[in-house]
């Protein structure tokens, strides 16, 4: 057989016929092999969103709080006294499934870098994640390597994990979702972006050595689907060193406290490709890379390894002229490289010299700003009228609904994730208010009576059936989880798991996704400023629900309001917010109690929603509340039972109206309710507080005794319905 045409390469690299000859046209020659490297990894869908660019463009993305929307590398939003927080989530999905360990420790190592490029520091890192069926024989064994992963990054970096989410269906057997977020804070007026500019100035590499590690990670492993053969493509994960990336951290913050940098920019996904070719491309020039003076960790590396290498702990900066001797001196008190490997030009040109040659001569806007985008056909899925239908008449109520609950709190979606979060650092740095297991994290900011609250959010069953609300619910439940806490939304950074965008039905729940975030968000105020887009979520044809997950930053303006979701003292009035109507579609209650995922997704009224929030605010700024607690999977009698299971272990006694089923009462999961607490003498002042933003209000009961009391349907003792809550997760495990 003789040498593959370039064609041919082409196509190995991931680029199709069409975009092959898009590239002759553009060109007007024959590509050579390191150029078709970078088309590839440059046209995939990780770097260039192809098929999700033009959708995008539908969501909010300003807002007076927004400092920086979506286009750098992480959001930034004002949070007061001349700070701003700095945020964004990712995916890194596939290499966490391929590589469990190592694949969440990098999805959390490329996210720090992604926020400290912009000059904040980071001070708090959320994981969420996807998982099979806890019967699935992979599912431990991946579950114990992303924790383990996830805690090993964050741990040694010295950052602490204080919250997220983990879920368990199925429907992710063969493709598990990690995706990461972190927040840092910044001086308002000192964000860094990622913007060359200056014909001359020189071009820096920092950080660690480059490695064979991660070479196609960005092209041929997150943006095509899996397969039978995932584990061969194991050299294509990254392999992370958090030890190296604090000594990074702290080299580029205290570079930033100075006049050296015009732009920076992690070297992520793609590596020095992806990273000079943004950089130069936001700023409309050229740049020229010597690629003899990238420090390499293995000899005998070519310009195509090299240049898609994503290993680990690196960052390519642009200087002004003449502070190559300054950054230099930085990064070695730091025990970190910093070596002068190119320079910017004014001619829009990417060339990149190998040995005297160059090896790659390419016009910059082509492979970012004028990239291919595609809006590929889209339909709904056949299956989706059937799935929607649901008769609750021929569905039967439990005998025992107290045996119902308790089978509910040891069902994997709702039994503690104490087993996950014991292995986290939650509180290193000092400032964590409340760590996971409440509706929100919150975090104070150092310096200020203020704190920052952050959840993350998605019920994939409601995505599967109906994408459009699903997404919708996302943003309000991650919005109503902030103010569970007494934080006001600001705004979001959402991560978006879809299957194959080339197959029409999955192509209809994104555009549906999108259109479901963007209207809660304009409803709501929650601008979207940054995010990820992963597709190809899909083995051997088999594609996961739609999961938009929403990561959510609120900010509380006094830390005394700070609310959490347990009891805090017998005789406390327990008042349920909001309406219940008669909704099981899509409920944890059907699917764990009936083994059914049928019906749509509980209804949501978006101004409802935010007269509850602007309640509760309200409420908590006056100090009338004891507990707030968002009613969400499982309804109201796991909400009753998770407010018990705080320290005092206190329980609750309640009764409740009639007019409809009662495993709807107890179990559906209707929007816009919030559960909470207060002494007595506070509930004239709130009654008028809810007319006043014309919210229901009920008084359900109070806090007493120590057990579970639910009229005459239910009697549970809280200490041994927390035992099985508790020990659920470990035991399935076995861990």
């Amino acid at each position: 057989m003789g040498a593959p045409t370039a064609a041919e390469v082409a196509a190995e690299q991931g680029l199709t016929p069409d975009e092959y000859q898009r590239i002759l046209d553009i060109l007007g020659r024959e590509p050579r092999f390191e150029e078709i490297a970078v088309f590839g990894v440059m046209w995939s869908e990780h770097c260039s969103y192809k098929s999700s660019r033009a959708w995008l463009r539908q969501l909010p993305t300003t807002g007076p709080q927004v400092l920086q929307g979506p286009g750098e590398n992480a959001g930034a939003v004002d949070i007061g006294d001349g700070l701003a927080a700095v945020f964004k989530i990712e995916s890194h999905n596939h290499p966490s499934f391929v590589e469990p360990f190592q694949g969440a420790t990098t999805g959390v190592g490329g996210i720090l870098r992604d926020v400290f490029t912009m000059g904040a520091r980071p001070i708090a890192i959320l994981d969420s994640l996807r998982f099979g069926s806890l019967d699935h024989p992979r599912t431990p064994f991946l579950v114990r390597g992303v924790v383990g992963g996830v805690g090993h990054y964050g741990n040694c970096f010295g950052v602490p994990t204080v919250g997220g989410e983990v879920y368990f269906d199925a429907g992710y057997d063969h493709n598990i979702l990690v995706n990461a977020f972190t927040i840092g804070i910044a001086p308002a007026d000192r964000l860094f972006r990622a913007s060359a500019a200056g014909p001359g100035n020189p071009v820096i590499y920092v950080g660690s050595r480059t490695g064979r590690d991660g070479i196609h990670g960005a092209s041929l492993l997150a943006s095509a689907a899996l397969d039978a053969l995932a584990s061969e493509k194991r050299p294509a994960v990254q392999v992370g060193d958090p030890f190296a990336e604090k000594l990074l951290l702290e080299a580029c913050l205290e570079l930033m406290r100075t006049d050296h940098i015009v732009a920076i920019q992690d070297m992520g996904a793609a590596g020095l490709t992806s990273s000079s070719f943004e950089m130069a491309g936001r700023g409309g020039a050229g740049i020229v890379l010597d690629l003899d003076r990238v420090p390499l960790r293995e000899a005998g590396m070519s310009p195509y390894e090299i240049l898609l290498s994503e290993s680990q702990e690196r960052m390519l900066l642009v200087a002004h002229q003449g502070s190559e001797d300054a950054v230099k001196a930085i990064f070695e008190k730091w025990d970190l490289e910093a070596v002068v490997v190119g320079h910017i030009t004014d001619d829009g040109i990417y060339r990149a010299r190998w040995h005297g040659e160059e090896v790659v001569t390419l016009p910059v806007a082509p492979l970012t700003e004028r990239a291919p985008f595609y809006r590929r056909p889209a339909e709904e899925p056949a299956r989706l009228e059937e799935m929607q239908r649901l008769d609750l008449g021929t569905i039967g109520e439990p005998k025992d609904f107290g045996a119902a609950l308790l089978t509910l709190l040891e069902s994997p979606n709702l039994c503690s994730r104490e087993w996950v979060y014991r292995q986290y650092d939650q509180y290193v740095g000092g400032n964590t208010l409340v760590r996971p297991g409440g509706d929100a994290a919150v975090v104070r900011i150092e310096g200020t009576r203020r704190a920052l609250a952050l959840t993350t959010d998605c019920n994939s069953r409601y995505g599967r059936l109906d994408p459009y609300l699903g997404a919708m619910l996302a943003v309000v439940e991650s919005a109503r989880n902030c103010v569970a806490v007494g934080a006001r939304p600001l705004a979001l950074s959402d991560c978006l798991n879809y299957g194959n965008p080339e197959r029409p039905d999955v192509m209809w729940e994104f555009q549906q996704g999108i259109a479901g975030i963007r209207d809660a968000c304009v409803a709501l105020g929650t601008p979207v400023v940054s995010g990820n887009v992963s597709f190809y979520n899909e083995t051997d044809g088999r594609s996961i629900a739609p999961t938009p997950i929403i990561a959510m930053v609120g900010l509380v303006d006094d830390v005394d309001d700070v609310l959490t979701p347990w009891w805090k003292a017998e005789g406390d009035v327990v008042v349920l917010f909001g309406r219940t109507r008669e909704e099981l579609g899509g409920s944890e209650y059907l699917a764990v109690i009936h083994g059914m995922t049928r019906g749509t997704p509980p209804w949501i009224d978006l101004d409802a929603e935010k007269r509850l929030h602007a309640l509760v605010l309200a409420a908590a700024q006056e100090r009338l509340l004891r507990s707030a607690h968002d009613l969400a999977e499982g309804g109201l009698a796991v909400a009753l039972a998770e407010c018990s299971f705080g320290g005092g272990r206190l329980g609750v006694r309640v009764t409740l109206e009639g007019g409809m089923r009662t495993d709807a009462v107890l179990f559906g999961e209707s929007q816009s309710r919030m559960l909470v607490s207060l002494r007595r003498r506070h509930l004239n002042r709130l009654r008028e507080l809810a007319r006043r933003e014309d919210v229901p209000l009920e008084v359900l009961g109070e806090v007493r005794g120590h057990n579970l009391v639910i009229g005459d349907v239910l009697n549970v003792s809280v200490e041994a319905a927390r035992e099985r809550w508790r020990r659920t997760l470990e035991k399935r495990l076995g861990a």
